[in-house]
């Protein structure tokens, strides 16, 4: 059996690590916080159910102490801190049927 010969000569540098935040970490998140006060387990929406409609108090912005409803993905429960686009939209409540 043959060796298998091995390259010579210098190894090539690794490439540097990217840095894990940004310099200004302000501007990467747009939007305001808001945090949920009731989730209506009795109605999900979306294709498949995954989408649950939940009430949350606005905690910053012109609409400050404001509360509207919105619809959320995943798991969600009262207490959580969102962040929201914007806070003109607001959910249609589901009927059920």
């Amino acid at each position: 059996m043959e060796d298998k010969p091995t390259p010579k000569g210098p190894k090539a540098p690794a490439p540097a690590a990217a840095p894990l935040q940004p310099a200004n970490s302000e501007q990467q998140f747009s939007g305001f916080l808001a945090e949920v006060v009731e989730v209506n387990n009795k109605v999900k929406t979306g294709m498949y159910g995954e989408v649950y409609q939940v009430t949350c108090r606005i905690l910053e912005g012109k609409d400050k102490s404001r509360i509207i409803r919105r619809n959320e993905i995943g798991p969600i429960k009262v207490g959580d801190v969102i962040r929201l686009p914007d806070t003109s939209r607001e959910a249609r409540e589901i009927k059920v049927k």
